[in-house]
C-alpha cells in the first residue's frame, strides 16, 4: 500500500489536463465501448408458421444468434406442415472475421492506452528523453488510426450483411412450408440491432480520436520545433541602432547659426612676455 501511495504522490497528473493526456483518456473509454458493445451482443428473432392443418403449426419459432456471428452454425426447427414433421434449417454466412477483427483492435487499443496513460503520469520525463518515447508513440498511434479505419469499415459492411441474413422476412424464405399458399408465415419479433449500430459509431469515433491524437504526439517529438521559431526582428534592431547613433552625436556639431566666441578679437590678446591680457586703451 505504501508503494502505491508513493507512486500516486510522484505522479504528474497534470498531464491528463493537456490535450495529449486528455485524448488518451477518451481513447481508453471509447475503446471499451467499442469492443464491449460488439463482443457482448446476442440477438433473437421470432417467426410463426401457421399450417393449413393447425395441429402442425408452430407460432413461435425463435432463432438466437450472437457474437462472433458464425451464422452458418445457427439453426432452428420449422414445421413442414406434413404430418407434424419438422425440418432443421441453418442461417447463411460467416461474419466472424470482421467482428473479431473489430473487437481485437478495440482490446489492443484499450491495453495500449492504459500503458500510455501510466507512462504519461509516472514516467513522463523519461518519455520525453531523447524523443524516443514520442517517436514510438507517434508510430503506434498511426498504426492504430489505420487499424481503426480498416476494422470499422469492415465491421460496418459485416453488420449490414448480418442484418440482411437475420431479417425475419429473409429467414422465412428458407422454410419450404411457407412456399405453399395454404400455409401462412409471418414475422413476430425483429432482432434488436441498436447495440451493434452503436459499436460501429464507436469505431469511427475511435478513428477520429486516434487521427487527432497524431498531431499532439507529433508536437512532442520536437521535429516541428525549428520551423515554429519566430524570425529575428532584424529591421527593428537596425532601426533602434540608427536611432541610438543619432542621439550619441554632438548636438552642437552642426550648429551653424549659434554663438561662436572668437578668442582672437582685440581686447583679449595676451602679452607673450607678461602673460597678462592688455586692453585696447593701453595700446593706444
Amino acid at each position: 500500500m505504501d508503494v502505491v501511495n508513493q507512486l500516486v504522490a510522484q505522479g504528474q497528473f497534470r498531464v491528463l489536463k493537456v490535450p495529449l493526456g486528455f485524448i488518451k483518456i477518451l481513447q481508453w473509454f471509447f475503446a471499451i465501448f467499442a469492443f464491449s458493445t460488439c463482443g457482448s451482443y446476442s440477438g433473437m428473432l421470432r417467426i410463426s408458421v401457421e399450417c393449413k392443418n393447425r395441429t402442425d403449426s408452430d407460432l413461435s419459432i425463435e432463432v438466437e444468434f450472437e457474437y462472433p456471428f458464425r451464422l452458418h452454425h445457427v439453426y432452428f426447427d420449422a414445421p413442414t406442415c406434413k404430418g407434424g414433421n419438422t425440418e432443421r434449417l441453418f442461417l447463411v454466412g460467416d461474419y466472424s472475421s470482421s467482428a473479431e477483427f473489430f473487437v481485437t483492435i478495440g482490446v489492443f487499443s484499450f491495453l495500449y492506452t492504459t500503458a500510455a496513460l501510466a507512462i504519461y503520469v509516472f514516467f513522463f520525463e523519461k518519455y520525453k528523453e531523447n524523443n524516443k518515447g514520442p517517436l514510438v508513440d507517434l508510430g503506434v498511434s498511426a498504426v492504430f488510426a489505420f487499424m481503426w479505419l480498416v476494422s470499422s469499415a469492415a465491421w460496418a459492411k459485416g453488420l449490414s450483411d448480418v442484418k440482411m441474413v437475420t431479417d425475419p422476412d429473409q429467414v422465412i424464405t428458407l422454410i419450404e412450408a411457407c412456399d405453399a399458399e395454404e400455409n401462412r408465415c409471418r414475422e413476430v419479433h425483429d432482432p434488436v440491432m441498436s447495440g451493434l449500430n452503436t459499436s460501429v459509431a464507436f469505431g469511427f469515433i475511435n478513428l477520429v480520436l486516434w487521427v487527432g491524437n497524431l498531431w499532439f504526439v507529433f508536437k512532442e517529438t520536437g521535429i516541428i520545433a525549428p520551423f515554429m521559431r519566430a524570425p529575428p526582428p532584424q529591421e527593428k534592431a537596425a532601426t533602434d541602432a540608427n536611432a541610438q547613433g543619432i542621439y550619441e552625436q554632438d548636438p552642437y556639431a552642426n550648429n551653424q547659426g549659434g554663438y561662436q566666441p572668437d578668442y582672437n578679437q582685440q581686447g583679449y590678446n595676451q602679452d607673450p612676455e607678461q602673460g597678462a591680457p592688455t586692453s585696447y586703451s593701453n595700446q593706444m
